[in-house]
């Protein structure tokens, strides 16, 4: 959840760890700090604040850091303590000689800080993560891996940290345990970071650190140790997407660039994974004859991914006639799921580190289900727990609020289910090639819709003063009613609900009158007359409409003068239309608020933390 980024070589480290830090802002941004250690006496010189990281900058002009080579850095999400100076990382141990940062949960850290007190430590944060630096000073005897080492051994939860002393100034010590980390393979320098874009701009070379691992960096060498104390020879990686994918390149936010990307995205994946009308789906690691056996399906994630997953229920039943379950993943566990011999796992996650997700696959994978993940970062911690892996290769989405990862995943969900009804000849040959024709459309409709994008801002500025939102879908459109509510409230902070549009009578309707919008999804469907029921029932109780709809349908217009149309597809493909306005109207909502729609309030890009 938290951004971590180190540095160690022949630069000034502070100028690179700022630099670095701000490209990891996403991951959350209640307040920031930074340690370097001083070159003439190896003295720990730390700079932290509460607030954003241009906070920190402001700080750092008027108390300027010493010009060391080694240092770390860190942009926090709040969990244990309120975001102040005092439980802003770094943290130091109790002589001031050893200073961490963390990402994650300790979740034993009451226990361990309770020893500690005992043995005469004091504590000045009320976080989890300050009892690391002291466990490692417990544990210290001139030698700060094996101190590392031996306290990682103690510690229970989730973490990723990076630690450098004065004991040892030309060095810096990474570990992880649950959540990401990564070094960066430079010459004559080497980094630590919480994701590729923090250090892209000085090596694409890269080691991702596996669970269990320690490294010790100096500028011209790499240690990798396992907890046991074994050492690991690592594999490095070269990095392939642009620096031009986390740049804004002129968009005043990340996500409406995102928004734009999404039709190169699917154009991509499209190419990639469908030669003539043959899809491909490479990595899923499933035998053609395993994939016949399934005869059930289970799909969890959190959140945006959830969403994708509720829409996947429903093509992979109409397409290949298996039945799907999707589950919560911070829930899949904690009900005893039955899971049969031949059942199938689906996995999504973007950052392949959400922590519920992860716990939900190691669950399934205890009671013998096979584990097919849909992810976006290559070698991520969901990756090397599942047996296939379907990379959507969306690029890295730094908007908080998720847009191009969500298509993504809705597309990859599309082709497993046609691939899928081909094997059990639930649908013809003929009837998916037309699918993957229609399928294929999807992006240069993208390009329609976004041309249209100003009419769809001019309702939302109608709109944007309303303090509450109801959003209503039918069958395959209801979960992309849950996706519309939560981008809006994601960003602009205005109380939005998705619904069944079929449920709103059994409780919904109590709340609507002329100071409630409610967003109707209702293109051409087999449900489209009752849509229309529903959006009469709302104007005989004065409640303001707002219809996304197809193009031709004039009917539509004598419920509402605000109408965004979406260009006509088959009705199995109007959730990946249907999105890019909803995305759209809650970004200019948000921009008319004046909300800061990169950055969230109490919201962090990927939730490494249950």
């Amino acid at each position: 959840m938290c951004g971590i980024i180190g540095y160690v070589g022949e630069k000034e480290a502070a100028p690179i760890l700022i630099e670095g830090i701000k490209k990891l802002e996403y991951r959350g941004y209640d307040s920031s700090g930074i340690g370097i250690i001083a070159p003439v006496n190896s003295h720990i010189a730390i700079r932290k604040t509460p607030g954003k990281i241009q906070d920190l900058v402001n700080l750092i002009r008027g108390h300027n850091l010493p010009k060391g080579t080694v240092g770390i850095s860190h942009t926090r999400w709040a969990t244990h303590g309120a975001p102040t100076r005092a439980n802003a990382h770094p943290h130091f141990d109790n002589k001031n000689e050893i200073l961490i940062v963390h990402n994650g949960i300790i979740e034993n850290y009451q226990m361990l800080k309770g020893l500690l007190i005992k043995k005469g430590h004091e504590f000045e944060s009320e976080t989890d993560s300050e009892i690391i630096a002291h466990l490692i000073e417990d544990h210290f005897h001139d030698d700060l891996l094996s101190a590392v080492r031996l306290a990682m051994q103690k510690l229970k939860g989730s973490f990723a940290i990076g630690v450098i002393s004065n004991h040892c100034p030309d060095t810096l010590i990474a570990a992880r345990l649950g959540s990401p980390l990564i070094i960066g393979v430079g010459e004559h320098e080497n980094f630590i970071a919480s994701d590729v874009p923090a250090i892209l701009d000085r090596t694409r070379k890269v080691i991702y650190l596996k669970d269990g691992e320690i490294a010790c960096l100096k500028k011209n060498s790499i240690k990798i140790i396992n907890f046991a104390g074994k050492e690991i020879s690592p594999k490095i990686q070269e990095v392939t997407f642009n620096i031009e994918a986390v740049q804004k390149q002129g968009f005043p936010h990340f996500m409406l660039k995102e928004i734009h990307e999404q039709e190169d995205v699917l154009k991509q994946m499209l190419s990639t994974r469908i030669k003539g009308t043959k899809i491909q789906l490479e990595g899923v690691g499933l035998a053609e004859k395993e994939l016949r056996s399934i005869n059930q399906i289970v799909i969890v994630a959190c959140g945006t991914a959830y969403h994708a997953g509720m829409v996947g229920k429903y093509i992979i039943e109409q397409l290949s006639s298996i039945p799907v379950i999707t589950d919560l993943s911070s829930e899949f566990r904690y009900r005893n799921p039955i899971l049969g011999k031949n059942c199938l796992v689906i996995a999504i996650s973007q950052s392949g580190e959400t922590a519920d997700t992860l716990a939900a696959v190691k669950e399934a994978k205890a009671k013998g289900a096979k584990i097919v993940s849909i992810c976006n970062v290559v070698g991520s911690s969901l990756t090397r727990e599942s047996d296939g892996v379907l990379y959507t290769h969306a690029g890295p989405e730094i908007g908080v609020a998720s847009t191009k990862a969500y298509t993504a995943q809705l597309c990859m969900l599309y082709l497993l289910a046609i691939k899928l009804g081909l094997i059990k000849k639930a649908i013809s040959e003929n009837d998916a090639k037309k699918f993957i024709k229609d399928l294929r459309q999807i992006p240069s409709l993208y390009a329609k819709l976004l041309k249209a994008k100003q009419s769809i801002a001019k309702i939302a500025k109608e709109n944007s003063h309303f303090g509450c939102f109801l959003y209503l879908g039918r069958n395959i459109n209801f979960p992309s009613a849950l996706e519309g509510a939560l981008k809006l409230k994601e960003i602009s902070y205005i109380p939005a609900e998705g619904y069944a549009a079929g449920e709103m009578k059994h409780g919904p309707i109590a709340l609507i009158d002329e100071y409630r919008a409610v967003v109707c999804i209702a293109p051409q469907s087999d449900t489209y007359d009752k849509m229309i029921s529903n959006m009469q029932e709302i104007m005989a109780r004065k409640g303001k409409i707002i219809a996304i709809a197809s193009q031709g349908d004039k009917t539509i217009q004598q419920h509402t003068s605000h109408v965004i149309y979406i260009p006509p597809t088959n009705k199995l493909l109007t959730p990946l239309l249907v999105a890019i306005p909803l995305q759209l109207m809650a970004y200019y909502i948000a921009v008319n608020r004046g909300c800061d729609v990169d950055q969230p309030r109490n919201l962090a890009k990927s939730v490494t933390v249950e």
